[in-house]
């Protein structure tokens, strides 16, 4: 349990998330993830990143029971700044990124494959931000690198998912493979990048970040803004209970990917997940930023 390393071949890191039940992950593991890209990126080494996880889903978000059971503001902000890190770290790593992700890629999902530079994925992956119906906001700066611009507003606003293959006709994600699959296809494109040079890499990676027209970074501090005002105002608090209440009243039950070419309504992984983030009132309640 936790985020792990190795490196299977020659010049390729695999950094492995791995947060039973649903990759919901805490403070800290937002964090690891963070120094786990960057100490790859920054490892002569190595020439591409293999971002996966394992189990159900890719990520859910952040940990909704770490947010019940911390007081005062320690864990939102900690999930506001690990979630900024993190998302960050796969931005600015020194060497592509290559996101390998099955089921669920929820919340804080949209904020490491829109930063990635490459994503395969199973077909049977869905990706959406059920920010709004969380009473939280964020993440819109990554799913607009993913979507066009008027379907990253339309799904934000209404808290739908879209399909691998929907997204492998946007040309966001690279190849969509049968499950059992991901993992290899993952790899037999992470090996094409690290047969190029390793300083010709490195330099494409920089000069590639540096013509984007979007400062991802300030973009997303941005939306956090909204996002603690959304929580101060009590806003977050009413819907976050809202869903926990609804979780808790309900047997947990794996998510089930839309099969429609049509954008579906997000569906939650588990209970003790929450896609989009930890939410917090200015009082009493537990819950987070995006």
């Amino acid at each position: 349990m936790g985020v792990s390393t190795t490196s299977p071949e020659e010049g390729i890191a695999v950094i492995t998330v791995d947060f039973p039940p649903v990759n919901a992950l805490p403070v800290q593991g937002w964090y690891d993830v963070a120094a786990a890209v960057r100490a790859a990126g920054s490892d002569p080494g190595m020439r591409c990143v293999v971002l996966t996880a394992t189990g159900r889903g890719f990520n859910a978000g952040a940990d909704i029971k770490e947010m019940q059971r911390t007081e005062g503001y320690t864990a939102l902000v900690g999930t506001n700044r690990g979630c900024y890190e993190a998302f960050a770290a796969v931005y600015d790593c020194e060497v592509p990124v290559v996101a390998a992700v099955q089921g669920f890629c929820v919340g804080g999902g949209i904020g490491l494959v829109g930063n990635a530079d490459a994503i395969v994925a199973s077909d049977d992956a869905t990706f959406g931000l059920p920010e709004l119906d969380r009473g939280a906001l964020g993440a819109a700066t990554h799913l607009a690198r993913l979507v066009p611009q008027h379907l990253m507003r339309t799904l934000y606003y209404t808290s739908r998912t879209v399909t691998a293959d929907e997204l492998h006709r946007h040309g966001s994600v690279w190849r969509v493979v049968p499950r059992e699959r991901l993992h290899a296809a993952a790899m037999e494109l992470a090996r094409e990048i690290a047969a190029k040079d390793g300083l010709l890499i490195r330099l494409a990676k920089a000069s590639i970040n540096g013509i984007d027209p979007v400062d991802v970074r300030r973009s997303y501090r941005f939306e956090q803004g909204f996002t603690f005002e959304a929580n101060l105002s009590g806003i977050s608090d009413r819907y976050r209970e809202a869903f926990v209440s609804s979780q808790e009243s309900k047997p947990s039950q794996e998510s089930k990917p839309s099969k429609s070419s049509k954008p579906s309504k997000s569906s939650e992984p588990h209970k003790s997940s929450e896609p989009s983030g930890p939410s917090k009132s200015s009082k009493s309640s537990k819950g987070g930023l995006r």
